[in-house]
């Protein structure tokens, strides 16, 4: 597992190797927060990021959580002090687990594994919705293409269903592909003639 650690190198930023390798990772590289280091992060494509900020001002908590949006990956964030504002604009970008407070190495691993498990489980549901929400548009459509096969041919709606289902399966398509074909040319039928000028 490749962990990249975001802070200037020095006693903060060797506390949290030391307590990675203690953990018993051995790919770690720590990254200066200056000079397009989001690019350099995203090139480096690491599985885990440690973002250590000490004492932040809005604008280093700002730019931080910029990494938290461009990176898909697990962040785990320690500042030293904090207040409900930059904990939720924290939660908001994406960092998986915020430490205030709490910058020991015995402390590092479980904030590593609480990081990755809170990540997975938000990109699991982020899936799920996704998933749904295509599903749901699918049944739309489906249901659109059935409404219009029962109206213009006076079909029932499990008859227009059945049609539908053997049109795709004949033209080896998707049953919403088909049904998305017959909504487009429903709609150019129905349009008056002038106005497709």
């Amino acid at each position: 597992m490749r962990i990249v650690i975001v802070d200037e190198p020095g006693l903060r930023a060797t506390i949290l190797e030391d307590g990675l390798r203690e953990a018993g990772y051995t790919d770690i590289d720590i990254v200066p927060p200056r000079g397009g280091f989001v690019a350099r992060l995203e090139r480096m494509a690491p599985d885990v990021v440690l973002i250590d900020l000490g004492n932040p001002s809005r604008d280093s908590l700002e730019e931080m959580l910029t990494v938290s949006r461009a990176l898909a990956r697990p962040i785990a964030m320690f500042v030293d002090q904090s207040d409900e504002a930059m904990i939720g604009a924290a939660i908001d970008a994406g960092v998986s687990a915020y430490v205030v407070d709490g910058l020991r190495k015995e402390r590092v691993k479980p904030v590593v594994e609480l990081a990755i498990r809170r990540f997975n489980a938000f990109a699991k549901l982020r899936t799920e919705l996704d998933e749904a929400r295509t599903e749901l548009a699918t049944r739309k459509t489906i249901d659109k293409a059935k409404g219009i096969l029962m109206q213009t041919r006076g079909l029932s709606e499990p008859d227009a269903y059945a049609l539908l289902r053997s049109t795709a399966m004949n033209q080896g398509r998707r049953l919403v592909e088909v049904a998305d074909a017959l909504i487009t040319a429903s709609a150019l039928f129905a349009a008056p003639a002038g106005a497709a000028k």
